[in-house]
Formats: C-alpha cells, sequence, structure tokens
C-alpha cells in the first residue's frame, strides 16, 4: 500500500538585513535635498539667473531694446562714480539707512517698555502705535506730502500760520526734505519695531526680575543687566530689517519728493530704474545694481559680525 508523502513546506524569503548607518544616513540626505529642491530652483530661477544676466549686461553698452550689444568692458562701474547724481543718490540713501536705523532703534526700545506695562487702554495704544505699518508706505508718502506742503496749503504750514509765522518750505530746500523723509520713515516704522521688542519682552520670565528686585537691583541695572542683554537677538533682527529695507528704499522718497528737489532725495534704487527704463542705459544701470548688491551683502555681513560680538559681550 503506497503511502503519500507531504508536499515539502514552501521556501520562506529570508528577511532583508537592516539597513547599515551609511545607508540611513543617505537615504536622509536624498530626502533633505528633495526638500531643499524647491527652494534651490526658485533661488536660481529668481536670484542667481538675474543676478548673472545683471552681471553681464553690465560690461556691455546694451539699452534695451536694440540687438546691436557691444563689449565695454568695466566702462560701467567707472561712469557711476564719474556721476554727480549717483553719488548724490549714494549720500542720501546711506544717510537715511543710518539715521532711520539708528532713530528707530533709539525710539522703539524705549516705546516697547513703556507698552509692556500695565495700564487702561493698553491695547489701543499698541494699536495705534502699530497702524502706520499697516498703511502702505506710498500712500503714507502721498498723504505727508499734502501735510507738508511747502506753501499755505500744507497742514504743518496753515497750523504755523495761525500764530504768525511764515510757511516752511518742508519738500522744497534739499537739506529740509531730506530731514522730512527721514522723520516719515521713523514715525511710521518705530511703532513696528517697538512692537516687535515687546514680543521678546513678553518672552522673558517674570521670575528673572522678581529675583533681580530681591538682590535690590534698581530699574537701570534690570534693563541694563537682564532686558538689553535679552534683547539683543530682537536689536540684531530689527536692525537687519532696517539696514535692507532702508538700502533698498523707493517708494516713501519718490511718492513723498520724487527724489528732488534736484537729486537730494533720490535713492539708488530710483536711479536704477530711470537709468534703466526711463533713459535706456541698461548697461549702467545693471553695473549699479552689482555694485549695490555687493554693498549691500558686506554691510548686512558686517551687520551681524557686530551683533555677535554684542550678544558675545553681554552674554
Amino acid at each position: 500500500m503506497a503511502t503519500a508523502t507531504a508536499p515539502p513546506p514552501p521556501a520562506t524569503r529570508q528577511a532583508a538585513p537592516p539597513p547599515t548607518r551609511l545607508q540611513r544616513l543617505r537615504r536622509r540626505g536624498i530626502e533633505s535635498y528633495l526638500f531643499t529642491l524647491p527652494v534651490i530652483v526658485v533661488f536660481i530661477v529668481l536670484f542667481a539667473v538675474p543676478l548673472a544676466y545683471s552681471f553681464y549686461y553690465s560690461l556691455t553698452d546694451f539699452n534695451g531694446y536694440s540687438t546691436d550689444v557691444n563689449f565695454v568692458g568695466f566702462a560701467n562701474y567707472t561712469t557711476i562714480w564719474q556721476d554727480s547724481s549717483m553719488l548724490a543718490a549714494l549720500g542720501f540713501t546711506l544717510l537715511y539707512t543710518l539715521g532711520t536705523t539708528a532713530a528707530i532703534t533709539v525710539l522703539a526700545i524705549p516705546l516697547a517698555l513703556i507698552l509692556n506695562q500695565k495700564f487702561f487702554g493698553r491695547n489701543l495704544v499698541r494699536s495705534v502705535f502699530f497702524f502706520p505699518s499697516v498703511v502702505s508706505v506710498a500712500i503714507l508718502g502721498l498723504v505727508w506730502g499734502f501735510i507738508l506742503a511747502p506753501l499755505g496749503s500744507g497742514v504743518i504750514n496753515s497750523v504755523i500760520g495761525w500764530f504768525g509765522a511764515q510757511p516752511v518750505a518742508w519738500l522744497a530746500e534739499p537739506d529740509l526734505a531730506k530731514l522730512s523723509v527721514i522723520a516719515v520713515a521713523v514715525w511710521s516704522g518705530t511703532g513696528w519695531h517697538a512692537v516687535l521688542y515687546l514680543a521678546y519682552l513678553q518672552a522673558i520670565p517674570s521670575e528673572f526680575y522678581e529675583a533681580a528686585s530681591i538682590d535690590g537691583a534698581s530699574r537701570w541695572q534690570r534693563f541694563r543687566y537682564l532686558t538689553l542683554p535679552l534683547l539683543i537677538p530682537a536689536i540684531t533682527v530689527s536692525q537687519l530689517l532696517l539696514l535692507t529695507g532702508g538700502l533698498k528704499v523707493y517708494d516713501l522718497p519718490y511718492t513723498l519728493t520724487g527724489g528732488g528737489p534736484g537729486f537730494s532725495t533720490r535713492t539708488l534704487t530710483q536711479s536704477i530704474i530711470e537709468n534703466g527704463i526711463a533713459q535706456g542705459e541698461v548697461g549702467k544701470a545693471s553695473a549699479l545694481s552689482v555694485v549695490f548688491f555687493l554693498a549691500v551683502g558686506l554691510i548686512i555681513v558686517a551687520q551681524l559680525a557686530f551683533s555677535r560680538r554684542l550678544e558675545a559681550r553681554f552674554s
């Protein structure tokens, strides 16, 4: 009698060995590159490629529409340093940047300390100081142009006229026009930066101040040795935004004064736009934009280095 034999059991597939540490790191690296790929593509398309084109056109006499493009070397770079309007724009841009950065920093920190106190209507007061930063800067320029109108039609000159004084040419005199543009910028930006400092102030634990008070520290000592060191990151962020925003400013001076009188309130950005579009000197405008880019980069690096030294000093 034949006996039936059971079929052999199916071969079991051996489990794959766990990935090695090198394989895991390689997989993580690929995933990281995939996540950063969109950012890299956007950077190349919107930044690196336009910068390369700007440098190329800065070495030519391209006027924006002609197909006849000649290589002129670094002639455009030497021309911009011989142009009085360019030098005037450079001077006012630096004055505007340094003036607004210093004034807003000096005003915003004490304002943030005041807004951090408890008093009736605190939220309303915070909103009032923050409101100017919500409105478009171009709109603010038009409004303040009406307020500072040189003749008696201006609001401020009308008030001055009530006291029998002569109207002041706020926007017609070069020095007063520069001061007016900087003052409007400080007025519109102080509230926003005060709110930035306020956010950092509210993140400081109250126990720190209680311990300092128990140790007998005065208000100035609490600010000098406790508040100010903890505000260094906020100061770094605020000044970085002020420096970059001041160097590339265009809308406020243009809508308030149009760059005048003369070239007294003309900015580098306005010079680049007018040379490249209005005057058809794309090569010259490209050279100015390349120099402007390098200058902004150097200023940002210097500011970050200074902030690190300041943070190390107070830490």
